[in-house]
């Protein structure tokens, strides 16, 4: 399990996930040079970020059936170019409706790259060896959040907003050469027999009957809500209310990110010794209590950037031993349509952390407390979703229940 093939699978698939992530992070410490170049208020700027994601998020619905039915190489071909084409055409942008317009586009190619990852994760895995996978496909996919905002101020110094898309074009191009020469396809032609637009349909309404696995997919949509809610908001209150330069922006958020990185990496550890069960349960209500926490001082009249950043880096370590987890778990008993299953994973996801944004966006002032709440509400909802989820499990599906479901569904 921990040879060389099974580091660099994860790698591979960790910067594929990364490229769409990538365009997100290093964008945001430019929000509000593009709102001065384009001469946009902080609403319509934030529209460009909440376009992305809603696209994001509905073009997995795509990705994920057509994965099933020709192979998970072909779509992430597909992705990727619209990915580069798209975002040339953001570095281009003269206006703020265009730019949001390339940016719904540029959303859809960066989809596939979001769901066929976690497909190929099931493809070859299940159980704890999946957590294993994942938690180091997570590793290089969250280190994104690190080194992008750092790599965007850097472009910006020198190139302006624009370099920007001109540096995640390469990216894209440097993915699609990586897959060309280092991904097999995981999905034989044998398995694809059964999969077509029907098989398709028919998948996403099992999926949409399952609450057990709708649960388990609602409670990662909310505790990264908060997280989405972060992401739109926190470069205005950071450089706007608190004076941070776009570079010690991108170190603050980078911090918060370490957090996150870090504690997924135990995410197999953790659960082999005490369950994957156990192991949400555990991160939601330490993750919950660092929000509420969070949100009480704001609330009562406090101001420290420094109370913000160090509640939410705990947080965000308890977030890192969700998110992965409740992905493998929603995963695991729906092998036999793996692309279907993960497209409405991440389509649910994105869609609930776009209509975060869009909330919080309703109340933002610039100041702290509006995107607190909304953070605190995310990490709420999740805690009650675990318990009405996940509150009389005591153990999850590996092994041998795993290929129990594979049986049902074939």
């Amino acid at each position: 399990m921990r040879s060389s093939p099974f580091f660099k699978m994860a790698l591979l698939l960790g910067l594929l996930s990364a490229i769409g992530p990538f365009a997100i992070d290093m964008y945001l410490p430019a929000l509000p040079a593009i709102g001065q170049s384009l001469h946009a208020d902080i609403g319509a700027v934030q529209m460009s970020l909440t376009a992305f994601f809603l696209s994001l998020g509905a073009g997995q619905l795509l990705y994920g059936p057509i994965s099933d039915m020709v192979g998970r190489k072909p779509p992430l071909y597909a992705g990727l170019l619209l990915f580069a084409l798209a975002s040339i055409g953001c570095a281009l942008a003269t206006d703020i409706q265009t730019l949001i317009v390339l940016r719904f586009i540029q959303g859809l190619g960066a989809a596939a790259g979001m769901a066929i990852p976690r497909a190929v994760v099931r493809d070859l895995h299940t159980g704890t060896d999946a957590a294993r996978l994942m938690s180091l496909l997570m590793l290089v996919f969250s280190v994104s959040p690190i080194l992008a905002p750092l790599a965007g101020s850097a472009v910006i110094a020198f190139s302006g907003w624009r370099g920007v898309f001109w540096a995640v074009t390469v990216a894209a191009v440097a993915g699609l050469a990586m897959m060309v020469k280092l991904l097999d396809e995981t999905r034989p032609a044998s398995e694809r027999v059964e999969s077509s637009l029907g098989s398709a349909l028919s998948a996403y309404w099992l999926l949409l009957r399952d609450t057990h696995y709708l649960g388990l997919v609602f409670i990662g949509s909310f505790a990264m809500a908060g997280f989405f809610t972060y992401l739109a908001n926190s470069s205005f209150v950071m450089i706007d209310h608190y004076g941070l330069s776009p570079a010690l922006y991108s170190v603050a958020f980078g911090v918060n990110a370490a957090a996150f990185i870090g504690a997924s990496q135990f995410t197999g550890t953790l659960g082999e010794r005490y369950g994957l069960v156990n192991l949400v349960k555990f991160g939601v209500v330490c993750c919950g209590a660092a929000m509420i926490a969070m949100f009480a001082y704001f609330a009562m009249g406090g101001d420290s950037i420094w109370v913000l950043i160090v509640l939410y880096f705990i947080a965000s370590g308890f977030m890192g031993l969700v998110i992965p987890t409740t992905g493998v778990l929603a995963l695991e008993m729906h092998g036999a349509i793996a692309g279907t299953a993960s497209a409405l994973l991440g389509t649910l996801q994105m869609l609930t952390g776009a209509l975060a944004m869009a909330v919080v966006g309703l109340f933002t002032d610039g100041r702290p407390l509006p995107m607190v709440a909304g953070m605190a509400g995310g990490a709420l909802i999740a805690l009650v979703l675990t318990w009405l989820t996940l509150g009389g499990v005591r153990s999850e599906p590996t092994g041998k229940a795993a290929k129990t479901g594979r049986t049902q569904q074939a």
